[in-house]
């Protein structure tokens, strides 16, 4: 493995596994803070129980999650030195601004975890909504970060020099709001069917069946708001990306020829050399109608561009197959829950949904890393797009194999570490009530 290679994979691999534990902090403690406001609001000691179980996950994903942030820190300065050199002064405002959402969230989570009966119980609340307000800032500013990379905006560049730089504008970027939307939407879809995977699971093993079917019609509507949303966000993110990147849009697509009319192109295997697409149901003009609303609407293909420029279009396409496919199926689970919910009730003590959600618990996780492998991989061969290169960014340090092999194991060892403790944690769920207590049952029946 030569060291251009290494560098990348090392950093593909530390942003495949922070981004799941950004997109937790993003959301799960909205769910940790809506179960709270639920016993503030009832009473029920159940929530409460649900409030204290899920702020312990809380704690455990947001101390992984600062470990895994800190690595990626190092690694940007390490691995990527003239990149940091050039881009460092222009888009460093939101990761300055990210550090400080991040010490405003390790405080509010600290009074939550130990202010029980010691705070005003609302002051109390406040402070687990605020680690989610938080982690919801930092998901969005390191997104605008991300996406001046993919939008390059707040400076001049001539003569080889940055200069006039702007961080303000720089921060906000022309991808910063389709990026970060989309990606707030994703978060809420993935960590909402991940949970709420998890609860029905614990139901159909009969375990805490009243506490966990509270959690997991909370993580479903959460869940919900994430699928729902990804469709027009994603329609808002592919427009801007047909704007600024189109390069990237006829990656993903494995769109090779400019043409009026082009359509959209389900599943298929793509050859570079010959362009074309083998195997693939291709839907008459809805690319040019999704990118622009005009069903004629003329599409660039890759052999407009220079092939020095063009993306690994395979993994590109593959890809964001793969996160349409994934996302497609969320919404329809999604629709079957909430036909269930309003016009089935039946349905929703049911098994075999029970079992559709626990099926997918992965879903939006893999989607999610599909998406981000199509940001990042979709804008090669540039680090900066069409500012900078990604192989004049990189390290001349040489032994960088090395370190990604260091990286590696430390991320395997958190892996374990952090599915013990997960497993551990929901093992040691407690009986909140005997389901032989009337009496119980009757002071906490209210939802």
């Amino acid at each position: 493995m030569d060291d251009f290679l290494a560098a990348r994979a090392q950093m593909a691999m530390s942003l495949g596994f922070h981004i799941i534990f950004s997109c937790v902090g993003m959301v799960m403690p909205f769910l940790m803070a809506f179960a709270h406001w639920k016993y503030l609001k009832t009473n029920n000691e159940i929530y409460k129980g649900l409030t204290k179980a899920w702020s312990k996950g809380v704690a455990i994903l947001f101390a992984t999650g600062a470990v895994s942030g800190t690595m990626l820190s190092f690694e940007l300065g390490l691995l990527w030195p003239q990149f940091m050199k050039h881009a460092g002064p222009i888009f460093g405002m939101p990761f300055s601004l990210e550090g400080t959402a991040f010490f405003i969230e390790a405080i509010a989570i600290g009074f939550f975890l130990y202010g029980w009966d010691k705070f005003n119980k609302w002051f109390h609340w406040f402070c687990g909504f605020l680690v989610g307000i938080s982690g919801l800032a930092s998901g969005i500013l390191v997104v605008a970060a991300n996406a001046w990379m993919n939008s390059p905006a707040g400076f001049d560049y001539i003569n080889g020099k940055y200069i006039n730089i702007d961080p303000i504008k720089a921060m906000f970027n022309e991808a910063w709001f389709s990026q970060a939307l989309h990606m707030t939407f994703a978060a809420f879809c993935a960590t909402g069917f991940a949970v709420a995977g998890v609860h029905a699971y614990l139901i159909m093993k009969k375990k805490n069946v009243a506490f966990h079917t509270k959690a997991f019609r909370i993580a479903a509507g959460f869940a919900l708001i994430g699928a729902f949303g990804i469709p027009f966000s994603g329609d808002i993110a592919a427009k801007s990306v047909a704007e600024r990147q189109p390069i990237k849009l006829a990656a993903m697509e494995a769109h090779f020829e400019t043409e009026k009319g082009a359509p959209f192109i389900l599943g298929g295997i793509p050859d570079e050399t010959k362009g074309e697409v083998k195997y693939a149901i291709k839907i008459p003009k809805l690319l040019s109608f999704l990118i622009s609303h005009d069903f004629n609407a003329e599409v660039r293909g890759l052999n407009d561009f220079p092939r020095d420029d063009w993306p690994p279009v395979a993994v590109v396409h593959y890809s964001f197959q793969i996160m349409i496919f994934f996302g497609t199926l969320m919404i329809m689970i999604g629709i079957i829950y909430l036909y269930a919910l309003f016009f089935k009730k039946e349905w929703l003590n049911k098994h075999w949904l029970l079992k559709i959600f626990l099926i997918a618990t992965p879903f939006g996780y893999i989607a999610l890393e599909a998406g981000w492998t199509v940001t990042e991989v979709g804008r090669q061969p540039w680090i900066i797009y069409g500012i900078m290169r990604t192989v004049d960014a990189v390290t001349p340090m040489p032994g960088i194999q090395y370190s990604f092999y260091f990286f590696t194991a430390i991320f395997v060892s958190l892996s374990i570490i952090i599915i013990f403790l997960l497993k551990r944690q929901i093992q040691m769920v407690p009986q909140l009530y005997d389901p032989t207590d009337d009496q119980f049952n009757a002071k906490n029946k209210k939802s």
